[in-house]
């Protein structure tokens, strides 16, 4: 895999560490992967702080995944860059019609550990090219985008976006981005630097992910104070300042969009 495909083992560890000491999380699934693949990680993308905050990050998404179901019980869901994640197992979405998409590297060593099923696809395509959306016959979608958009240009960006709601009549999107100081200081001090990743890409306003017929919600918090509470003593002291502070929200933010 190329090393944007390889940044898919930072979160994967960050949920099987957080799966494993019961924080955030269960997630059998990215115990198994990890403890099999061995990836060697190291620096910054191996931090312990780092870990729990991919687990949390998963967290918030599942949240949000749920009510999205609930709300939308006819939609497909669509996990963009789903790399190995088992989200669709941790939600309970086995029942629902689900895709989950990434480059073909990624989703050949994603079928050594997933089944597809009636329900559930693995689509193996770039998402750039808006053609892999051709198969999914649906009228609504839930769209997960999680540690994706940074590695998209602008024009990238608005390109699957446009598609997305021109495909859909409906469509509930989360996303995490990069501000474009995160992108900037990312060339120097970025965990997926350790892994061969030097260029990404930034987001400062809600509005620069907006494109036709889609419209800004909310921002998210990715570090909820009732998650961080699931730490303890040092643990949650050194992780607040960490990850939860003004710095932090500087850098990285949640965006929810819907059609309008």
């Amino acid at each position: 895999m190329d090393s944007v495909n390889k940044t898919l083992y930072i979160p994967l560890y960050g949920k099987a560490l957080v799966s494993r000491k019961g924080l955030f999380l269960h997630d059998p699934k990215a115990e198994e992967i990890w403890a099999a693949e061995g990836f060697p990680l190291k620096g910054k993308s191996a931090s312990k702080w780092l870990a729990y905050y991919m687990g949390m990050r998963a967290a918030v998404f599942d949240g949000w995944v749920r009510m999205q179901m609930a709300a939308l019980p006819d939609a497909v869901i669509l996990h963009i860059g789903c790399g190995m994640d088992s989200r669709v197992l941790r939600v309970g979405g086995e029942g629902r019609r689900w895709y989950d998409v990434d480059f073909p590297a990624v989703i050949e060593q994603r079928r050594r550990y997933y089944a597809e099923t009636d329900t559930y696809r693995m689509i193996s395509a770039d998402v750039r090219a808006a053609d892999w959306l051709d198969g999914i016959d649906s009228k609504q979608a839930i769209v997960v985008m999680e540690g994706i958009s940074m590695y998209l240009t602008a024009r990238e960006r608005t390109a699957l976006l446009t598609a997305l709601c021109e495909h859909f009549e409906e469509v509930a999107l989360l996303t995490d981005c990069y501000s474009t100081l995160a992108a900037k200081l990312s060339r120097y001090k970025n965990p997926i630097n350790d892994v061969g990743v030097t260029q990404v890409y930034g987001v400062d306003y809600p509005a620069d992910l907006t494109v036709s017929g889609l419209a800004f919600v909310r921002q998210h918090d990715m570090t909820p104070q009732h998650i961080i509470d699931r730490l303890q003593g040092r643990e949650k002291a050194v992780f607040r300042k960490l990850y939860a502070g003004k710095m932090a929200q500087k850098l990285y933010r949640l965006y929810e969009y819907h059609s309008i």
